[in-house]
């Protein structure tokens, strides 16, 4: 899949966004007047700046209210019921906190799950497509969710929390390469099936359907280099888990925990870069890029 710099800042930012909501939402002791209002300043900057930068990969960024309507068959529209609901009820909560010093319990668990829920519909919407069988397992929702999670911890100061989250996220997104890099070919799919002419035998390409590209091309078709994709896995393990696991196992200060979380970002866009970049699409097999 073609790696749109939208979609990537958009499934990082927003996941580290609704990540932080998360915990503010639980946290037994949440903290008040200032120091709250930073804490969600920065959880909406994440969340809330994520999902606008979504739009840009749109057709048409001014029709997207009209994504709210299909809500019955759409995860796009789920996620963006679950985002409003989410965001607003946060709003309540964090208010309370921020100017009368009032913990709303019943609200911060509520966003809490709207939370969860945002970051769930979000993973589905590429977990669903069958004609992607890399995202079509549920490790995709299980890395959504567990880089959200840890990422919202690690902006919370929960330091032992979360270095056991980065240490299961991290292991969990290797496993989810290697069984994800045969996962296309045991989908069964071949070029005989996508161009409908494998009764006739052993189907290969000749030449392009056109002479031109297409959306389809451009869309779904990129291919990455073997050696070039696992460096970048080496580079995304390292910035995204290793080092700020190491920067928080050290004498704690808040310059280390800042870097922490910038190797973790730079981790995180690094991986979101590969999850679009390395996915075949199906698609790929009708014009022999597969």
């Amino acid at each position: 899949m073609h790696p749109a710099p939208s979609v990537i800042i958009f499934t990082t930012f927003s996941g580290l966004g609704f990540g932080l909501l998360f915990w503010l939402g639980i946290n037994p002791t949440p903290p008040t007047g200032w120091v709250a209002f930073a804490f969600f300043a920065i959880a909406y900057l994440g969340a809330v700046g994520g999902l606008l930068a979504s739009t840009f990969h749109l057709g048409r960024p001014e029709r997207f209210l009209k994504a709210f309507r299909q809500w019955t068959t759409s995860w796009l529209s789920r996620e963006g019921i679950c985002a409003v609901a989410t965001l607003l009820t946060m709003a309540l909560y964090g208010a309370g906190l921020v100017f009368f010093g009032t913990k709303i319990t019943a609200l911060g668990w509520l966003g809490a799950l709207g939370a969860l829920a945002t970051i769930f519909t979000t993973s589905m919407i590429y977990a669903q497509l069958k004609t992607v069988p890399r995202w079509n397992h549920w490790t995709t929702p299980a890395l959504f969710l567990g880089l959200s999670v840890a990422g919202g911890a690690l902006l919370s100061g929960k330091v032992t929390v979360t270095l056991g989250l980065l240490v299961v996220t991290g292991a969990l997104q290797a496993f989810a390469w290697f069984h994800g890099d045969g996962r296309f070919t045991a989908s069964g799919t071949t070029m005989e099936s996508a161009t409908g002419l494998g009764h006739i035998g052993k189907v290969r390409a000749f030449e392009p359907p056109h002479t031109g590209t297409n959306y389809l091309m451009r869309e779904f078709i990129h291919v990455v280099g073997r050696k070039h994709a696992m460096q970048l896995r080496v580079i995304a393990l390292l910035l995204g888990f290793v080092v700020p696991v190491a920067f928080l196992l050290a004498s704690f200060n808040h310059w280390l925990a800042l870097l922490a979380v910038v190797s973790h970002v730079v981790g995180v866009l690094t991986l979101r870069w590969l999850f679009f970049a390395q996915a075949e699409h199906v698609v790929g097999l009708y014009y022999g890029k597969r």
